[in-house]
């Protein structure tokens, strides 16, 4: 927060305001996600909005100055620009945790630092851009007013996430459901069953949408809105409406792939928590990884690479926000496909490189031509990149082959070829929290391990 403010100031001055508003002037930090609904972990990123006054520009104040200020900070490392994406803005890593950035400016002349994001005052004029970038503040605040009992939402979305991560169905980017879908579907369940026990709001999460009717849109009940007249949403498969706005839908990558898995998990989910109740019910098979190497016989290798692990980090970013048109393709030359959402390292590469394995369903032919497929996405990939562009394989691989290299099925066997970025959920672990975040979990030391050298997170 002071780096902003003094950032503001700075700018302000530039500006050749008054001594007098340049004193009164301020700028503000919100954060949203996981972290600003109270369920983050020590492998959460941190999302936060930087809300600044009408004369602080975007692509000069904040893409420049601010990212100065911030990169001569001795607590921030790895700092990049991401100035092409959907929500432009800046990544870096503050105490070892990773910070993803945008920028959102208010037509005043000093943001308050409890600014109201839900006031129209603030919301007048905005540009399209900053509009985007508040719309999860916006979302976060919402939820955390509609939902009847808080202390029921909260861990009930963590068991939720978890589920979500340990099934592959976590991840907006490979055309799952992301932090904000999953917010919101577990919200309109607590809304619909506000005295319900954590069992029960669990059990009634999988039994609302192992049989929702799609794409019948999910929305919260808001008493502020008016209860009729929203507008359809006819271009995703599973709708879900921002809270707050009768006009405004998530964001989704969901594709005929992914929404075949979803639905099969949710209805997994409904098999499994029916008898819940019951005092021997087994957590464990809920939250069961799920088998990638017993499921297909055949995996999709992505392998993405760069000089340094610098260029690798954009280069990833950039071709993770188009997987959404490899998926499409795979599914129109071979049928339906899963894209596990894990990344992987091969520890025999020494370049820096991340490996990405992706389950075919056998299709209208074995004969898979890669090759195509390849050329087609690179010509993707590489329109309009602007950085140091990496370089990226396919590859078909059989998963006997696959059993011999890797290990994709979480905690099972020896770790050889590639890991899984998780945690060992099974090992007795201490937290160890930021020095610079409040009640933030960088990571865990194993309890019998040296404190001195803390896990963050694999």
């Amino acid at each position: 927060m002071q780096i902003v403010l003094a950032w503001v100031k700075r700018v302000a001055w530039q500006r050749r305001l008054p001594k007098e508003q340049i004193a009164e002037t301020h700028a503000t930090i919100l954060t949203y996600g996981s972290y600003g609904l109270g369920v983050h972990g020590s492998e959460s990123d941190i999302d936060a909005l930087c809300l600044g006054p009408e004369f602080a520009s975007m692509a000069e104040d904040f893409f420049v100055v601010l990212h100065n200020m911030l990169k001569s900070r001795p607590e921030v490392s790895e700092i990049h620009c991401v100035k092409d994406a959907k929500v432009p803005l800046m990544r870096f890593k503050f105490d070892g945790i990773l910070i993803d950035l945008p920028y959102a400016r208010l037509h005043v002349l000093s943001v308050p630092e409890n600014v109201d994001v839900l006031n129209p005052f603030f919301l007048r004029d905005l540009d399209e851009t900053s509009w985007k970038s508040l719309s999860g503040v916006r979302a976060n605040k919402c939820i955390l007013q509609l939902v009847p009992d808080l202390e029921k939402f909260q861990p009930v979305l963590r068991c939720i996430k978890l589920w979500a991560k340990r099934r592959g169905v976590y991840g907006n980017l490979h055309g799952f459901l992301g932090g904000v879908h999953l917010a919101i579907l577990v919200a309109h369940v607590c809304q619909n069953h506000p005295k319900g026990s954590l069992n029960t709001l669990v059990a009634n999460f999988f039994k609302t949408y192992a049989y929702w009717p799609w794409p019948t849109p999910v929305m919260l009940q808001d008493p502020m809105l008016p209860a009729a007249g929203y507008p359809s949403e006819t271009r995703s498969l599973m709708p879900i409406r921002l809270p707050c706005s009768p006009h405004e839908y998530c964001h989704s990558n969901i594709t005929r792939s992914t929404f075949y898995k979803i639905r099969t998990e949710f209805l997994r989910g409904h098999n499994t928590t029916r008898d819940l109740m019951r005092p021997d019910f087994d957590w464990h098979f809920l939250f069961e990884p799920f088998p990638y190497s017993k499921k297909y016989a055949r995996f999709v290798r992505v392998y993405l690479s760069a000089s340094n692990q610098d260029d690798l980090g954009d280069w990833v970013g950039w071709v993770k926000s188009r997987f959404r048109s490899l998926i499409l393709k795979l599914e129109e030359v071979q049928g339906l496909c899963d894209p596990n959402p894990t990344e992987y390292i091969d520890v025999d590469v020494t370049e820096p490189h991340v490996v990405f394995y992706w389950g075919l369903q056998p299709g209208r032919t074995n004969l898979l031509d890669i090759v195509a497929v390849e050329k087609d996405f690179l010509k993707n990939i590489h329109n309009g990149f602007q950085g140091s562009p990496g370089r990226m394989g396919l590859l078909v691989v059989q998963a006997s082959q696959l059993s011999k290299s890797s290990q994709l099925d979480f905690g099972s066997g020896r770790r050889t070829k590639a890991c899984w970025k998780n945690l060992d959920y099974n090992l007795p672990r201490i937290p160890v929290y930021s020095q610079h975040l409040p009640n933030y979990i960088i990571g865990y030391v194993d309890a019998k391990a040296d404190s001195k050298y803390p896990s963050a997170g694999g």
